[in-house]
């Protein structure tokens, strides 16, 4: 049967949390989420999530809740940018596996090799041959994860076009916030029809059953950190051995 297509533009955004109720859910599933990684330090698995979304839609937000009270010994963070020179002569995905956490542990992704069919799609870094080849690798390279014990949770963070004219003015209002804001995502939003076609597209090719994709309005940011913090608790606590 095929999957009824996602409509980014479409999400209910009016999802939101008071902020007693917000911090009582994250409180609750940040200990779940410990308890559940001090369970997983002893099985042959990993966590590998993946975070995407459009600039400004609270994804390093949500990251922070997610790792602020996990043991930081056994979680990394990774914050992906363009490529180095010496990445560009390898395949996209190489800089990506020795990224991969040990066994026991976790690692969160700010951007990934998704970048392959969303910003690189959009902008012709790559060919259309290229980014259409991408998702059946994309598909292989998360069936080998899971086949060995990985568990891969991929989230993607999705806010209004007026919000996050809303966040950008905001960031550049806030001396403490200039570093978040650059040209680079204004010109991002000058393409934002085509970022959410490529972003549509890749939960239809991509979202299978060992690697599901997980859409989260996210206009309200309390909202959309507890929804990422307790979807995580409750996927480790369905995988790992009790």
């Amino acid at each position: 049967m095929a999957k009824d297509r996602i409509k980014l533009d479409d999400l209910d955004q009016s999802c939101s949390l008071e902020q007693d109720d917000y911090k009582k859910q994250l409180k609750k599933y940040q200990l779940e989420l410990l308890n559940m990684q001090l369970l997983l330090r002893e099985q042959k698995k990993n966590v590998v999530i993946v975070m995407e979304g459009p600039d400004a839609a609270g994804k390093g937000g949500a990251i922070k809740r997610v790792v602020e009270r996990l043991d930081p010994r056994l979680c990394r963070v990774y914050s992906v940018v363009k490529p180095t020179p010496e990445e560009y002569q390898h395949h996209y995905m190489w800089r990506f596996w020795n990224k991969l956490p040990p066994y026991g542990q976790l690692a969160i992704f700010d951007r990934s090799w998704y970048g392959r069919v969303l910003v690189e799609r959009v902008e012709k870094f790559c060919t259309e041959a290229e980014w259409k080849r991408a998702y059946g690798e994309i598909n292989e390279f998360e069936r080998q994860l899971t086949d060995d014990g990985s568990i891969v949770m991929k989230f993607y963070l999705h806010i209004s076009k007026d919000e996050q004219l809303d966040r950008f003015k905001r960031r550049e209002a806030d001396p403490y916030k200039h570093w978040k804001i650059s040209d680079e995502d204004w010109r991002n939003r000058r393409h934002w029809s085509d970022h959410n076609a490529a972003a549509e597209d890749m939960f239809e090719k991509t979202s299978t059953p060992n690697a599901p994709w997980i859409v989260i309005p996210a206009n309200y940011k309390w909202y959309a950190r507890v929804k990422v913090v307790k979807n995580v608790a409750e996927t480790l606590k369905a995988s790992l051995k009790l």
